[in-house]
């Protein structure tokens, strides 16, 4: 099943939604296509779709449901792709402080 929220986030002087599937990406790739939404509209587990696109989406057999629902059909199917996490790994010990010998010290 296809599903998208009622378009609310505002970009470039237009709103969106966002258009998930419950049961894989190929079906979500194969209805954007027949929607007539770009490839580039594709971020992560979901399509944004301009407002003007939604009553098609909607006639085409999409479910329209709330926002807060999307993220919570995503996980239940397994297709969740969050965003990846901005914190930085931890810096790796210099050789000195992981107990690895730099050598032989040569007298000086």
């Amino acid at each position: 099943m296809l599903y998208l929220d009622p378009p609310a986030v505002p970009w470039r002087g237009r709103l969106w939604s966002h258009l998930i599937s419950d049961l894989s990406y190929a079906e979500l790739h194969a209805f954007a296509e027949a929607l007539g939404v770009p490839r580039r509209g594709f971020d992560r587990d979901h399509y944004d779709v301009p407002a003007e696109r939604v009553p098609m989406a909607v006639w085409l057999g999409a479910r329209l449901v709330p926002s807060r629902e999307i993220v919570l059909l995503l996980r239940a199917a397994g297709l969740r792709r969050p965003k990846p996490s901005t914190v930085p790994a931890p810096a790796r010990p210099a050789a000195r402080d992981a107990g690895v010998s730099a050598g032989p010290r040569v007298p000086g």
